[in-house]
């Protein structure tokens, strides 16, 4: 009972950070016109990586570890394969930014010149998957109380 609750709690507490980070790496992208405003994307990026695995573990172990409801309440829940599209959206639409700011980082860290031309896409991006972590918070409290079973 206790391990169940503080799984469930880590999960949601990584809420504000993730939501907060993807929102923070959206503005600094938005803002970047040179190299030297690369390390506030790059501090963004890392807390939304790190909110990335929190959630995707801490969730794979309450849906499927046998914390929570059970695996079969899950998988017959409209909602919670709404919440799982919605992931795998994001999952999907983190390619390119993703592989963009890793080969910033290692043009950065040999001093090189980044191109950031594409900052402002990325930016939009970014933009796209904060709308879409609050889309899968709707659909996470329709699972918490049996909506759409």
């Amino acid at each position: 009972m206790t391990l169940r609750w503080l799984v469930a709690t880590l999960h949601l507490l990584v809420l504000p950070l993730g939501l907060g980070a993807i929102f923070t790496r959206a503005r600094g992208l938005a803002g970047v016109r040179q190299n030297h405003a690369l390390g506030r994307v790059f501090a963004a990026d890392n807390l939304w990586g790190i909110a990335a695995v929190l959630w995707i573990a801490t969730g794979l172990w309450r849906a499927f570890g046998g914390l929570e409801k059970g695996t079969a309440y899950y998988l017959h829940d409209h909602a919670f394969v709404v919440k799982m599209g919605l992931l795998i959206v994001i999952l999907l639409l983190e390619i390119w930014p993703m592989s963009t700011v890793i080969r910033w980082r290692i043009h950065a860290r040999r001093g090189s010149a980044v191109d950031v031309r594409v900052a402002p896409l990325l930016a939009r991006v970014s933009y796209a998957q904060a709308g879409l972590v609050i889309l899968m918070v709707f659909a996470a409290t329709a699972v918490a109380r049996g909506y759409f079973y």
